[in-house]
């Protein structure tokens, strides 16, 4: 059997710039006929990611520069000579996949590997275990044997639980590819928002008393709204990417959960400091498909008393209560919510909980049933 762990959020942010395109605007999209802001899966995603490994002690890097850090740590840790640790770092590179994944002039791989930072050491364990053989192919236009190509395959194709967890394309390397369990929907505004613009000054300090005027003069754009975020993850892939071992992928899941809902993008933060949390949760886990319930902002919700929080959660308790009645609550195991409001009557969301953290564990118990006692 199959299970998703549904996870669907609101969330009020105030003036902030937490996804720029690349005129340095707030990233849009254009919903139910009408503009609103977006913030890309990812830039949640990575923020994400950094909190699940802190959670595990295990990180990953996506990098560019291996055989930047191969030199590095040769040089200064094994005081290898500049030129020979070079050349390792291009070599590693050289002989990851069939074709080699390629060097550009700086030394950084012409793609982005993702990978376990443990593997740095790995492979300059296996640059020095050979480096006779790459001393004797030092400056030579056709290098000959210099490092073993499948010891250095299986290293960058080695996961980590985030990668197990968000999945990993590099088709330059035969095998490397993960199918990530999670899946993360662009959060956008449940309400029609466009960019505002801030015209803003800087003042000289050292500047005369007599002199007037400011040193320096631009603009920025920011926005503000109550976001719609959604993320589903495989429970089974979870498992698999996983090598099956389930208690593991307890705890990534729980992990995940938790920081989806805590985690907010880090763009801009030292000038909006725009650190909220959601108004409202809603997690439910299901058999056969996830779903998603952004269609319940389709027609942009309209402010009560002056805001779009309460409109929000009123839309997405009506939706989900009529999701429900078509699907006749079909193959969904448990959903629940948490909400600001404990009053709040929202009904179609499930049991309510009084907060996050049990919410999370009642969802993580039913998306486990063996382990749980048959919870949820």
């Amino acid at each position: 059997m199959t299970l998703y762990l549904d996870l669907s959020v609101l969330q009020s942010v105030p003036a902030a710039n937490l996804n720029r395109d690349d005129l340095g605007s707030p990233k849009q999209v254009r919903y139910g006929s009408t503009p609103r802001i977006r913030v890309s899966s990812q830039s949640w995603k990575r923020v994400i990611r950094h909190s699940v490994e802190r959670d595990l002690g295990e990180k990953a890097a996506r990098t560019r520069l291996v055989p930047v850090k191969i030199r590095q740590t040769l040089e200064a840790e094994h005081g290898w000579p500049s030129d020979l640790a070079e050349f390792a770092g291009q070599q590693i590179a050289a002989k990851a996949g069939k074709k080699g994944i390629g060097t550009e002039k700086e030394g950084h791989t012409s793609v982005l590997l993702f990978m376990p930072e443990a593997a740095i050491a790995e492979l300059v364990t296996v640059c020095t275990e050979h480096r006779e053989a790459l001393e004797q192919n030092l400056g030579k236009k056709s290098p000959g044997p210099t490092l073993p190509p499948g010891k250095i395959e299986e290293i960058l194709k080695r996961r980590t639980a985030s990668i197990s967890l968000l999945g990993r394309m590099l088709a330059e390397l035969p095998g490397a590819n993960v199918d990530g369990a999670a899946q993360v929907a662009h959060a956008f505004t449940t309400h029609t928002a466009e960019p505002q613009r801030d015209y803003f000054t800087a003042v000289d300090d050292w500047l005369g008393e007599a002199d007037t005027g400011s040193a320096h003069l631009d603009t920025a754009e920011f926005s503000a709204g109550v976001f719609y975020r959604y993320a589903t993850v495989n429970v089974a892939d979870l498992v698999k990417n996983l090598d099956g071992d389930t208690d593991a992928a307890r705890t990534v899941l729980g992990s995940f959960a938790e920081h989806f809902l805590y985690s907010l993008p880090q763009a801009k933060r030292t000038s909006s400091a725009p650190h909220t949390l959601p108004d409202l949760a809603y997690l439910a886990v299901r058999e056969h498909r996830p779903i998603s319930l952004a269609a319940a902002f389709e027609t942009p919700v309209t402010a009560q008393n002056g805001g779009f929080s309460r409109s929000s959660r009123t839309a997405l308790a009506d939706y989900t209560k009529n999701i429900n009645r078509l699907t006749g609550d079909r193959g969904r195991c448990l959903h629940g919510h948490a909400t600001i409001d404990p009053n709040e009557q929202l009904d179609g969301l499930g049991d309510s909980h009084t907060s996050y953290d049990t919410l999370v564990e009642a969802a993580v118990n039913a998306a486990f049933p063996a382990q749980s006692g048959g919870a949820g």
